[in-house]
């Protein structure tokens, strides 16, 4: 039996540069709104992620102060409860969370919580062989975090959808369509 609700909507957000965080130009936030069952337990949840390539989850809360990794792109899914989440630093927007969503961040896009239910728990995990850092959008980080998310490549497969879904679709887009203006460069 499938946790995934094949017909789940989503939207894609591109985040600018913000001050001291550096976001992410070249890779959109992906929002999957209502893709996994309401039943879909934990286990579940941590075992679609790691069928489609991404590993290291965990079970947790997210942090209430903006932070970003720069060596990971991220996945979020929400287990219980709802999550207010602001992308992209001071000035970017708040995406509502709820159970059965899914939020797919690009390296660098900072997040945080800025208010959640008391019951509020997801699950997160990142591309297998990526290791994340922390950042704190610290003026001192910001150099070496743009260096590093240039270098972090794609994952193989989408963390819900596997060989299909908005990451395959639109982050290899991106990608090929920044190559292809690279090639037009010389």
């Amino acid at each position: 039996m499938s946790i995934v609700n094949k017909d789940a909507s989503y939207s894609h957000h591109t985040m600018a540069p913000d001050g001291n965080v550096p976001n992410n130009l070249s890779l959109p936030v992906l929002y999957y709104k209502h893709v996994l069952q309401s039943d879909a337990g934990e286990q579940a949840i941590k075992n679609l992620f790691s069928e489609n390539g991404w590993k290291d989850s965990w079970t947790g809360d997210i942090y209430t102060y903006h932070h970003y990794h720069s060596t990971a792109h991220e996945v979020l899914a929400v287990l219980s409860g709802n999550c207010m989440v602001e992308l992209g630093g001071d000035d970017g927007n708040i995406q509502k969370v709820q159970q059965g969503d899914v939020l797919v961040l690009p390296a660098g896009v900072a997040h945080k919580n800025v208010g959640a239910s008391a019951d509020f728990k997801c699950i997160g995990a990142y591309p297998e062989g990526q290791q994340y850092d922390m950042n704190y959008c610290k003026p001192e980080e910001l150099e070496a975090a743009v260096e590093n998310i240039s270098k972090v490549p794609l994952p193989a497969k989408d963390p819900v959808f596997g060989e299909q879904g908005a990451l395959v679709e639109l982050w290899r887009h991106e990608e090929s369509e920044k190559f292809a203006d690279h090639e037009r460069q010389f």
